[in-house]
């Protein structure tokens, strides 16, 4: 399984880390770390996407708009600022393939235009205009699945049935997708650990990873220090490492594509160290 991204191709024939790079003042483990005082620091974020390169990561998702549960809106221009310049940093000083994270559709535009090669929106591209806005750059999309929105997902989520909820809601995204004239071939699926779930959809999900996209959509996984791993192991945010290795394996093992990821290092180790003892066993 591959998948074009602009001018490069990302290989998917075994699971691909997708390094975090928020250059946002607010997130939730890594918020404020490429800011100078009060302003962003494009090198800083450079030197950060460098150094995930070197580990092993295959793409690096850059976002400009905190999505943490209770984050404050960031308008247009503000992301757009934020965005733009570190697309365009990474592209042309590292030539690496960047996913922009972002559910925006003039940061969809002028991402793509700056050399992005990955559009990845939690919001699945149902804020106005971003279906078109994406449609129109040829690159491809991950959709995410959220129920509700950040700033209220976390205030006791209810499903019936997660897993054939959540598949049921990627499928009709897919849909969407299709009728705007973004083709199959270009879609991948996150099942969107963390946004709009409670830990039992958590385990449910992750259980169930197979069932949530057709074989041929590739599907994303995020779950790296997230507050899951807090409760369900009882960590802090900078103690949640091996709980965020182990899911990362069980996703791998279940079929993530796509794990995003901001400790890369470690996460490539676990995923080699599994391929070695899957190509001992055959």
């Amino acid at each position: 399984m591959h998948l074009t991204c602009g001018n490069h191709t990302l290989d998917l024939t075994r699971p691909a880390v997708m390094g975090i790079l928020n250059i946002t003042p607010d997130s939730f483990s890594d918020g404020g770390s490429y800011y100078a005082g009060d302003r962003l620091d494009p090198e800083l974020a450079l030197k950060r996407a460098e150094q995930m390169l070197a580990e092993g990561a295959a793409i690096i998702d850059v976002g400009g708009e905190s999505t943490r549960p209770g984050a404050a809106p960031v308008s247009e221009q503000e992301e757009l600022d934020r965005v733009v310049p570190v697309v365009e940093a990474i592209v042309s000083r590292l030539g690496a393939i960047v996913s922009v994270d972002t559910s925006t559709p003039a940061v969809i535009a002028e991402s793509a235009a700056a050399g992005a090669g990955m559009i990845n929106d939690v919001r699945a591209l149902e804020r106005h205009g971003a279906l078109e806005s994406a449609a129109q750059t040829d690159l491809p999309v991950c959709v995410m699945h959220m129920q509700g929105q950040p700033g209220t997902m976390q205030r006791d989520p209810h499903y019936d049935d997660v897993v054939a909820e959540v598949g049921a809601y990627l499928l009709q995204r897919l849909h969407a997708c299709e009728d705007a004239g973004i083709p199959r071939g270009r879609l991948v699926f996150d099942p969107g650990f963390g946004f709009g779930k409670n830990d039992a959809h958590h385990l449910a999900l992750m259980r169930n990873l197979p069932q949530l996209a057709p074989s041929d959509i590739p599907l994303l996984v995020g779950v790296s220090r997230k507050s899951m791993v807090g409760r369900l192991l009882d960590r802090d945010v900078e103690d949640r490492l091996p709980g965020s290795l182990a899911l990362a394996m069980l996703s791998a093992q279940r079929g993530a594509k796509i794990l995003r990821v901001h400790d890369v290092a470690a996460t490539v180790d676990v995923l080699k160290m599994q391929q070695l003892v899957d190509a001992q066993g055959n």
